[in-house]
């Protein structure tokens, strides 16, 4: 067993055993609540710049198998478990995990009691992090989060696609998604309703809107809606929203509050994982979520948006719409048919595009 040691940046030092690549990465530091779905959060467009710290005590019980990669290659810089689990069941096949973070070249720490890192972080808001391998550069990660920081990263740049891709699914009707860390379970997912057309995140209005497109997503991804890269995903909305359907999911939904001209506030320590719910009117729906911003309700008043979803945990916003355009924001992630906030979200794209199904 090789030790490696997790280092935050308010100086906590844990010893671990490494497991996956060795290197020593930095990272936003978060915590997952899911109790599996591993792979899918490590592959996670959303989860770009950052070290990911699973609550749930043991991982690697099944293997990782090309049908559950969202996104093509792992995401995360770094992965933080209790316990590594050496031999997975067989059930799904696949490549134990350790094999899968070596070829993607992302460092894990097993042997860390994560218990403790998940108080940190809920205590103490979350915060850079470290992966490291050598005790002796402790010191000098240490020094290096401190000076870092994490929300002047370009994080889009690197998840989106970098020209535009049409899929015709013979549908009869296009829909827009502005990349911005869109996964595969999205495309495939509306895929089953609409013709797609994907463009970049920094695709200019007059591009989208020549398109031939009936309406748009801003999909989720990576990162601060405020951060200079997305000044063009914003110029869009405010262009486009008088002559499209608009939604946006996660980041997306985001931008779209940024564009009306709303205040973003970055939470203590997210939303990641899954069992959250979001009451909406008389319901509450259990949704899966990957966010470090939301939305400010205050900020609202005289945009026409309205917050028409909360989360029930903590209160922030989960969803909005707009009270006279096609325009509607969700935070969490609609795009698996287990949770019941699945058909919310595409009957409210349908209505909002004037499809009757």
């Amino acid at each position: 067993m090789v030790r490696s040691f997790l280092v935050l940046e308010d100086g906590t030092v844990l010893e671990g055993v490494s497991f996956g690549y060795d290197r020593t990465v930095l990272g936003e530091i978060v915590f997952s609540t899911s109790m599996s779905g591993y792979q899918e959060s490590i592959t996670d467009p959303a989860h770009k710049g950052q070290i990911l710290v699973s609550a749930f005590p043991m991982i690697g019980t099944y293997g990782i198998s090309d049908d559950y990669d969202i996104s093509g290659s792992a995401r995360v810089s770094g992965l933080v478990v209790r316990e590594y689990c050496e031999q997975p069941s067989d059930m799904y096949g696949g490549r134990t995990l350790h094999d899968y973070l070596k070829e993607q070249r992302v460092p894990g720490i097993s042997g860390i009691d994560t218990r403790d890192v998940v108080g940190i972080i809920r205590d103490k808001g979350t915060m850079g992090a470290a992966i490291v391998q050598n005790e002796n550069d402790i010191a000098d990660a240490v020094k290096k989060l401190k000076k870092f920081n994490f929300e002047k990263e370009s994080l889009v740049e690197q998840v989106s696609v970098d020209r535009i891709k049409r899929i015709d699914n013979g549908k009869g009707i296009s829909v827009g998604i502005i990349d911005c860390g869109a996964d595969r379970r999205m495309i495939a997912d509306l895929s089953e309703r609409y013709d797609i057309v994907v463009f970049p995140y920094g695709t200019k209005a007059k591009d989208i809107g020549s398109s031939g497109v009936k309406g748009l997503i801003i999909s989720g991804g990576p990162g601060s809606p405020e951060h200079p890269d997305l000044r063009t995903a914003v110029k869009n909305v405010k262009k486009l929203s008088a002559s499209l359907p608009i939604a946006g999911v996660g980041l997306g939904a985001q931008i779209i509050a940024r564009a009306f001209g709303c205040d973003i506030v970055k939470l203590k320590f997210g939303h990641h994982g899954c069992s959250q719910p979001v009451k909406h009117k008389d319901r509450v729906h259990i949704t899966s979520q990957n966010h470090m911003y939301t939305v400010s309700p205050d900020s609202m008043r005289g945009t026409g948006l309205v917050m028409d979803m909360v989360n029930v945990n903590d209160g922030t916003l989960e969803g909005f719409s707009h009270s006279e355009l096609p325009i509607f924001g969700i935070q969490f992630i609609p795009m698996s048919p287990k949770y019941d906030a699945h058909p919310y979200f595409y009957d409210k794209l349908d209505a909002i595009l004037g499809v009757r199904r």
